[in-house]
């Protein structure tokens, strides 16, 4: 009995120490705007490249969730250089879906130096996203970045943004032109909280950037970054989607290792989610950030509670099924791994080192359990090259080894299958640890998949 008790106790342990934020290690992300779409998670992101020393962002990445700790990787599916208007700075971005098609709004600095906020309409959620316009959609001042775009329950859809000061106009049905004039939202103390400091007349609350548009029965909600620098996310409230709005308080104090933040904020499979940035992975900085995310709570009367950055989501929303092709890029942890695409395959990760792994969470071998493994996988060294399969964590149970064979590179590729060595089945965390004696790019993984 005492040795079940412990053995209980071990493994709670271990399964709530387990790291889901950031929710992608296998790039730097930031800017995190979610979007629901048929019982799928969408979201959409900026791109910091590796080893920044500047907000040095050139394209918007994709990342889709059924369960809220496996995310697969779809790459980039729109850069500032799809815009022939763009002269630099792929920042933050949001997308939304309107009768089957799919609008992305980014801010981009045109070729003359100026700020504007650019359209792109796509027939699907992956892309491809094209400019309709040719030219900004809005580009009034320098304040014009960091879109929100939001539809309310009569159908208008709304376009907010603004950095230091909050702005919105009505769009038209079309997503891709507005009608009326540009309006600022009053950038009161009494609506978006007095900044603590030095008097800053352009600054004079804590608003800063980042507006992100909620609503909750009938209640509006605008979050954004806050100041002073290095940000927090506060939150005003309004009965009326323009305003005016009266500041509730902060809900996420400055934390993180990023003196940048930015609210997105969705619900999801009967949950709440908010969606935010910091520098916790190795690397990470003010300008090599990561996206994280938590499950966001309400008070009673409406008021959210205040949250502070932590491992993440503990608990799947559904298992994974590992009897149907599963990517590579499909990951709820990992170390070590980049990912990559080419026209050959699409996405697909690279282990980089030794022991690098990646896992993913509550793969569901059923009763009867698994008898083979196969997976698609490159390399381009000869030998002492593997793919082991393990259980629980990157030390567990090996359960399946394959071979990689020398392809000749990432645009070649075998199909290697081993038998399962040990008896397997119910719900489990899997890991696949890479092994290999190059001092870089051991191999290349682009899918896997077990047989009953």
């Amino acid at each position: 009995m005492k040795k079940t008790l412990l053995c209980l106790i071990l493994m709670l342990v271990f399964k709530a120490g387990i790291s889901q934020n950031p929710i992608v290690q296998t790039n730097f992300t930031a800017d995190p705007a979610p979007m629901v779409y048929n019982d799928k998670l969408y979201l959409y992101t900026s791109h910091d490249e590796d080893e920044s020393t500047w907000f040095t962002m050139n394209d918007w990445r994709l990342y889709t969730t059924e369960d809220m700790v496996n995310w697969t990787d779809h790459g980039a599916v729109l850069a500032y250089d799809d815009f022939e208007w763009a002269g630099r700075n792929a920042w933050a971005p949001q997308a939304i879906e309107r009768d089957d098609k799919f609008y992305m709004y980014v801010p981009i600095t045109s070729r003359e130096g100026k700020n504007g906020i650019g359209v792109a309409v796509a027939d699907s959620p992956y892309g491809p996203f094209i400019d309709p316009l040719g030219k900004p959609l809005i580009s009034k001042s320098q304040d014009d970045i960091d879109p929100s775009v939001f539809i309310d329950d009569d159908g208008q859809a709304y376009l907010f943004w603004g950095n230091p000061v909050p702005y919105y106009v009505k769009l038209n049905e079309d997503m891709i032109s507005y009608e009326g004039e540009i309006t600022q939202i009053p950038n009161t103390t009494d609506g978006f909280g007095k900044r603590e400091g030095e008097e800053n007349t352009r600054r004079p609350t804590t608003y800063e950037e980042g507006p992100w548009l909620y609503k909750r029965d009938a209640t509006y909600y605008i979050f954004f970054a806050a100041g002073p620098i290095p940000e927090h996310i506060g939150y005003s409230t309004s009965k009326n989607i323009t305003g005016p709005y009266k500041y509730q308080g902060v809900i996420m104090p400055q934390e993180g290792g990023a003196f940048t933040n930015h609210p997105g904020i969705v619900d999801f499979k009967g949950n709440t989610y908010f969606f935010y940035h910091n520098a916790a992975l190795p690397g990470g900085s003010g300008f090599t950030r990561s996206v994280a995310v938590e499950e966001m709570n309400f008070n009673e009367n409406g008021s959210v509670k205040q949250m502070k950055m932590t491992d993440g989501i503990n608990e799947a929303l559904q298992n994974l099924n590992p009897y149907v092709k599963n990517e590579a890029e499909t990951i709820a942890w990992s170390q070590g791994l980049k990912s990559r695409e080419n026209d050959v395959v699409g996405n697909f990760i690279v282990a980089t080192r030794n022991n690098s792994f990646s896992m993913v969470r509550e793969v569901d071998f059923r009763k009867d359990g698994a008898s083979k493994f196969t997976a698609r996988v490159g390399t381009t060294h000869n030998g002492n090259v593997s793919l082991e399969v393990r259980l629980g964590r990157e030390s567990g149970k090996k359960i399946a080894e394959i071979e990689v064979p020398l392809t000749g590179g990432d645009d070649r590729w075998a199909l290697v299958s081993s038998d399962i060595t040990e008896e397997i089945s119910g719900v489990h965390d899997v890991y696949f640890v890479f092994k290999g004696k190059a001092a870089a790019e051991i191999l290349y993984f682009d899918y896997w998949m077990f047989s009953e």
